[in-house]
């Protein structure tokens, strides 16, 4: 069976920044890089099943883009993320059903992140 599957793009400014903050503060793996001096070019990152593409320069597309990652337990990633990277709120439940926080890049995206509500118990 065929794997399919959206992977976003992000826009950065400097590739070696972006290692820093997605793998070695987030926990991202780097799955492929494609760069000739380290700072332009593109690098994929994963982790579990989620995957991203960071771009540098990313011409000709909008900037301040924003990812929603869906997760099985928001807390746990606020817990391991919390003082490595600033991060906009803690986790809270939305009216709509999920539990989510959010934080965003040196370069201005959004990393929106969106787990189930506890059962109470």
């Amino acid at each position: 069976m065929p794997m399919e599957r959206a992977v976003p793009v992000l826009p950065v400014d400097d590739l070696r920044r972006a290692r820093e903050f997605y793998v070695d503060k987030l926990g991202f793996t780097p799955t492929f890089e494609a760069s000739e001096d380290g700072r332009t070019g593109l690098l994929g990152v994963a982790r579990g099943s989620i995957a991203i593409t960071l771009d540098c320069p990313m011409e000709g597309h909008g900037r301040n883009a924003c990812v929603s990652l869906e997760v099985a337990d928001a807390d746990q990633y606020f817990r391991e993320w919390n003082g490595r990277v600033p991060l906009r709120r803690p986790p809270h439940d939305e009216d709509w059903g999920a539990r989510t926080f959010d934080l965003e890049d040196p370069f201005g995206n959004t990393i929106f992140v969106m787990g189930p509500i506890a059962a109470a118990g």
